[in-house]
């Protein structure tokens, strides 16, 4: 297979190591300033790009990629007010775009059991939920896509809950938190150092408090997932994502 990596940080190198290793080929590698490669003949050549880079480049990268006939798989987060456009171009113009706010196995296994988790306390109205999420000093979006994921989880299967509200700003600890109203979740985001990514999903009574976390150690399992994404995304039509490789 013919990859084009859109975004080349440390990410997108841990993607190429990957996905040499399992035997694929990158024509083409797409950095900062350098959309002009969008139109190179390497970069139509690919049979999949793999974007992972910003909330504010992100959008812009999926229609050039699109333009270019080429499928897109992306996990970059921060974007997603404009993922009505991008199923719609699915929908209507024939392209294909698998999405994840979290590509690791070992994350949807979370996503999964969070669900579940959320189905039973729903009969227990005495324990409240929040969350707290942490990543490395470089990421731009607070609350994290994986925090938002598991919050839309949370909400389908707890009646109590339908919204969340950040009480913190993601950057400065030193801010006075925000009180969520009675329907919202309070997430806490915090950018620290180097950490590739901590979640906790938490429910507290006045007698106990049940927690659930997934701490990641460090990329590979992000990348792995993203060029199995790839693998499964190639020849493939529409608007996919995990559940769709998963199937659970």
């Amino acid at each position: 297979m013919q990859i084009a990596l859109i975004g080349y940080g440390k990410m997108g190198k841990e993607i190429e190591k990957i996905a040499l290793e399992r035997g694929h080929t990158i024509v083409c590698t797409i950095d900062i300033n350098e959309e002009a490669k969008f139109d190179s003949p390497e970069f139509k050549s690919a049979d999949v790009a793999i974007e992972f880079t910003s909330p504010e480049s992100a959008f812009q990268n999926y229609i050039r990629a699109f333009a270019a006939d080429v499928p897109v798989v992306s996990g970059s987060t921060g974007w997603l007010e404009k993922m009505d456009e991008v199923k719609q171009m699915c929908a209507t113009d024939g392209k294909t775009f698998f999405y994840a706010s979290n590509f690791s196995l070992g994350v949807n296994i979370f996503f999964a059991l969070n669900k579940h988790l959320a189905k039973l306390m729903n009969q227990f109205p005495n324990y409240d939920v929040r969350m707290e999420e942490m990543h490395h000093a470089q990421k731009r979006d607070a609350p994290s896509g994986t925090a938002i994921t598991l919050a839309e989880g949370i909400f389908a299967n707890l009646n109590r809950k339908d919204a969340w509200l950040l009480t913190n700003s993601g950057m400065d600890i030193s801010q006075a938190p925000k009180l969520p109203e009675k329907n919202e979740m309070a997430i806490k985001a915090y950018r620290e150092s180097t950490i590739p990514g901590i979640h906790t999903v938490i429910y507290e009574s006045d007698v106990d408090s049940i927690r659930i976390t997934h701490d990641a150690k460090n990329r590979i399992g992000f990348a792995l997932g993203a060029v199995l994404a790839a693998e499964f995304t190639c020849e493939k039509k529409g608007l996919l994502g995990m559940q769709d490789m998963l199937k659970f």
